[in-house]
């Protein structure tokens, strides 16, 4: 029966890490390298119709070449509240409306620009390390009620909070692997 107890909770923990791990990853496509990609918008939340919906819902977004997203609402009536949106996002980029489609140039980031956007995304990673910590520690915890509750022995104990500990090892790699690569990606001219 304690098999089957740590068992469950070390399945839920690895997909809570998991999902930790997926946000992280989200984060740092929303951070802008010197290309552009339609995740850097396709989630930006723009103020239609009376209520709010994610830009990817509303508009079609296309990459033409390698520094310009182009933004094709599928109603020529939302293009202002778009614009407005990128406007107020932190994007750092001016939209320019043609009255059809929204164009997006990106221009090439400064070195300081791209120093400062490599601390953000350290910032990034270590927000979902801490994420994947926390999680260890709130299994831990379960796994020590189950203990002292008397559905687990010490040693089951022992044994589970090992392979807690590989599984919390196994996403903290998986986050710095991350980070490498988006680095990487920020810091080539």
């Amino acid at each position: 029966m304690d098999d089957e107890l740590s068992g469950v909770v070390l399945s839920d923990t690895r997909e809570r890490m998991e999902k930790a791990v997926g946000h992280t990853r989200a984060d740092f496509a929303g951070v802008r390298t010197g290309r552009a990609t339609s995740s850097l918008v396709e989630h930006l939340r723009v103020d239609v119709y009376g209520a709010e919906a994610e830009l990817r819902t509303i508009a079609g977004l296309s990459v033409p070449e390698a520094r310009m997203l182009v933004i094709s609402p599928y109603d020529k009536s939302t293009l202002a509240s778009i614009e407005k949106a990128i406007q107020a996002s932190d994007l750092g980029i001016t939209p320019s409306n043609d009255g059809n489609v929204i164009r997006l140039g990106f221009p090439p980031l400064t070195e300081e620009r791209r120093k400062e956007l490599v601390k953000v995304v350290r910032h990034k990673a270590e927000e979902g390390r801490v994420a994947v910590r926390n999680l260890r520690r709130a299994a831990r915890h379960e796994l020590e009620g189950l203990e002292h509750g008397g559905d687990m022995s010490s040693d089951e104990l022992e044994r589970v909070e090992k392979e807690l500990d590989k599984l919390t090892q196994e996403m903290v790699t998986a986050i710095d692997k991350l980070l490498a690569h988006k680095e990487q990606e920020l810091l080539e001219i």
